[in-house]
């Protein structure tokens, strides 16, 4: 009888000023999240909320953006949640950040206050098979977070004059940015993100509003021609959180 090979078990991810344990959490740490948590608009900002929060990446990098924001980090995943409290809990801001293990449906209904900012690297539909590994395959297919789950939610706790910021694949983002505009969100900033130079947009970074306004349009490219030779943008955007940068 052969034994099944255990999985290895992933290892901490270290920021400059925080560290992520990530072996409970089904996502790990990746270029999504990063790019979320430092490209979200945080000025003015005194409350802010992660829907989804995985290992607490996002909310923790927030926490350091600002010494004046509160963070609230929504997760429906047990031991997700656990992952995100732990980690919260270790970052030397601590004391400005929250997790809570429910589901945003049941969060948006039970929460006293709004938010002047929303972020989530939320689930999407990526087409093919249902992976092996169910926890992750839930959190790729939407299956416990409907985009119109995720819109509805967004609209009871945004704040009047709040901004919503998310990321998805570059085809999934514009159906929901198109999905939005029936819960009266409206997207006020975009950038394309091209992994390399000469290859096609990749991801969507995007920010939605109440209030319909001028589109800001810019564009991003991760690594020149070699892996992990960042450019300039990519560095100034996230050199104040890793580590080797």
């Amino acid at each position: 009888m052969t034994m099944a090979t255990p999985k290895k078990q992933a290892k901490p991810f270290f920021f400059k000023q925080f560290t992520i344990h990530q072996d409970k959490c089904s996502m790990k740490v990746g270029t999504d999240g990063v790019m979320l948590g430092a490209w979200a608009d945080t000025d003015g900002v005194e409350r802010a909320l992660d829907i989804g929060a995985g290992s607490g990446l996002i909310a923790i990098m927030l926490g350091q953006r600002s010494a004046h924001i509160m963070v609230d980090a929504v997760e429906i995943d047990e031991p997700s949640y656990e992952q995100a409290r732990e980690n919260m809990a270790q970052a030397p801001w601590s004391s400005r950040l929250r997790a809570f293990h429910t589901s945003i449906q049941d969060f948006s209904r039970e929460a006293a206050h709004q938010y002047q900012l929303i972020v989530s690297n939320p689930p999407f539909f990526s087409g093919g098979t249902f992976s092996d590994d169910h926890n992750r395959a839930n959190v790729r297919h939407a299956i416990k977070l409907p985009h119109g789950d995720l819109l509805s939610a967004v609209r009871s706790l945004l704040s009047p004059e709040g901004k919503f910021c998310l990321v998805l694949p570059y085809i999934e983002g514009l159906r929901f940015q198109e999905l939005a505009e029936s819960y009266h969100l409206h997207c006020t900033r975009m950038t394309e993100v091209y992994p390399k130079q000469g290859k096609p947009v990749e991801r969507l970074l995007m920010q939605f509003e109440r209030q319909g306004k001028s589109l800001e349009k810019d564009s991003l490219v991760i690594q020149k021609e070699q892996n992990n030779d960042w450019t300039a943008q990519y560095i100034k955007m996230t050199g104040a959180f890793y580590l080797n940068m």
